[in-house]
């Protein structure tokens, strides 16, 4: 039994004079005796701080990207001159290029390096954001839009493999990810409500220009306190491994986005669908072959990665898809203003900032699985609860109170799940890890709208019309089907998520 307080014997005689640091990749002195850093001793240090500062802004600034334009479609299409019936391009566009590129960007960052490119996508979110508020004519917001969609495909991994390096397994990354997951929820809450306020006081231009400012600090301050993170092996990227996925991953993300718009049963629908699938055959047979691949197929097979991943995708597409369903609630049958039902998600908002504080301090109780299924199982209660909805003015307390049960509880899941895939990896896969957790967070955020929506357009239609009451029957009913998905995402986490391999 070693000392209390100390090292074992064979550590002390076994140590090195010196230990990489994790921010600065330098060699840093040690004593014979191996006294703990700070780092390893549970403390940031001061640069930790400043990188964990700088990538948090940005993944929260690409989170509100994600919502920020929603309640400003209408004001944007009569200044800009877009048809009613094309709006939704201004969301498509953006969606289509975060979620099918961010594999791709995954593996490049991997390959030319992660701060360049976490550099390089700021700098074109910056120049989209004032391309997109100088914007007159509907080309012009589209181009920029695709730009900010690919400044997140971009950022996205590249932040978080950056994060993952600065913070060794433990409770300081697992508290850096919680972190970053309660901002990147909160900030898809918070997008609403800022689109509101800066459209009825300003200009929805400034739901671009408020990107600007950021993007030029963080451009200042990430050269001095990132250091350039990439494997030491040499990396080739897969050419015909990043087409088809990529290609698959637009299409998913089209026919989804479509199918809310029209129909499941929609020809173009259907359509998408079905290349999707053939596309990531096609992807798969590839990486079989592939002497570099760009998804080794071997990853896929552990676990953690896998399962993780599935709850990911569940735990975004939950919540983001319930957001929509309340903000028709709020707006068509109780009659809130746009701003007042962004303003309402403010206490979601909360919840998900205490759920990310509260995250690693579940999973250092009860390990990254219960709190997986344990948060699922709460956030299906909370989500349940609104069926009991009803036209009624008061019904505003009972749903502020389950909002903000289930968003604490979905960012314990979120946390969880952040934990569970990015674990127990070299550093030449942590790129492709966070790169497949990054892409699940951006096809989670959007597919769970266009699902929810069918469910609620399909009720609406077996009604007859879309007066109040047939709204709140759309809505409880998609409700019923959310709170449903998060009890079967507890359960087959519960029944195949093995137990992850503590990092050595």
């Amino acid at each position: 039994m070693p000392p209390t307080g100390g090292y074992p014997l064979q550590k002390r005689i076994a140590v090195m004079t010196t230990q990489p640091d994790v921010t600065t990749g330098q060699g840093v002195p040690l004593s014979t005796e191996a006294k703990p850093t700070t780092a390893q001793a549970g403390r940031m240090t001061g640069r930790q701080r400043l990188a964990l500062i700088v990538l948090l802004a940005a993944s929260f600034t690409l989170a509100v990207d994600f919502s920020i334009l929603g309640v400003a479609l209408p004001a944007i299409g009569a200044d800009v001159g877009f048809s009613l019936e094309n709006l939704q391009w201004i969301a498509t566009a953006f969606a289509l290029c975060a979620a099918g590129l961010t594999l791709l960007f995954g593996r490049v960052a991997d390959v030319v390096g992660r701060r360049k490119m976490f550099i390089f996508g700021m700098a074109l979110l910056g120049a989209a954001s004032l391309a997109g508020g100088l914007a007159t004519d509907p080309a012009l917001l589209l181009i920029a839009r695709v730009g900010q969609g690919t400044a997140t495909a971009i950022v996205v991994p590249s932040a978080l493999s950056l994060l993952l390096a600065s913070f060794p397994e433990g409770p300081l990354r697992d508290k850096a990810l919680g972190l970053n997951g309660s901002l990147m929820a909160a900030g898809f809450t918070t997008g609403a409500i800022l689109g509101g306020l800066l459209t009825d006081l300003l200009s929805w231009r400034w739901a671009f220009f408020v990107n600007v400012p950021v993007s030029i600090a963080v451009l200042v301050i990430a050269p001095i306190v990132l250091a350039e993170s990439k494997p030491t092996t040499r990396l080739k990227l897969d050419v015909p491994g990043a087409i088809t996925v990529t290609l698959g991953l637009l299409a998913l993300v089209f026919g989804l986005t479509h199918a809310a718009e029209h129909s499941w049963t929609d020809p173009l629908t259907l359509g998408s669908l079905a290349v999707a699938v053939v596309l990531v055959v096609a992807f798969m047979a590839v990486e079989r072959r592939a002497t570099s691949p760009l998804v080794p197929l071997e990853i896929l097979k552990r676990s953690t990665v896998a399962w993780g991943n599935i709850a990911g995708i569940l735990a975004f597409a939950t919540e983001t898809s319930l957001v929509f369903l309340l903000t028709l609630y709020l707006q068509q049958v109780l009659g809130y203003t746009p701003l007042g039902a962004g303003l309402a998600f403010a206490v979601l908002g909360l919840g998900t900032v205490i759920g990310g504080i509260l995250g690693p301090k579940v999973i250092g109780r009860i390990g990254n699985k219960k709190a997986i299924i344990y948060g699922f199982i709460v956030q299906a209660i909370a989500t349940g609860a609104l069926v009991l909805l009803r036209a009624d003015p008061a019904s505003i307390g009972p749903l502020l109170v389950a909002t903000f049960i289930g968003g604490v509880a979905n960012l314990v899941v979120i946390v969880g799940f952040m934990v569970t895939a990015t674990s127990g990896l070299s550093n030449e896969e942590q790129g492709l890890a966070t790169g497949l957790a990054t892409m699940s967070q951006q096809i989670g955020i959007t597919m769970g709208i266009p699902i929810m929506s069918a469910i609620f357009t399909a009720q609406i239609l077996s009604i007859g019309n879309n007066e109040a009451p047939a709204v709140l029957s759309g809505v409880t009913t998609a409700i019923w089907v959310n709170a449903g998905l998060c009890l079967l995402t507890a359960l087959v986490v519960g029944l195949f998520l093995r137990k992850p391999v503590p990092a050595a």
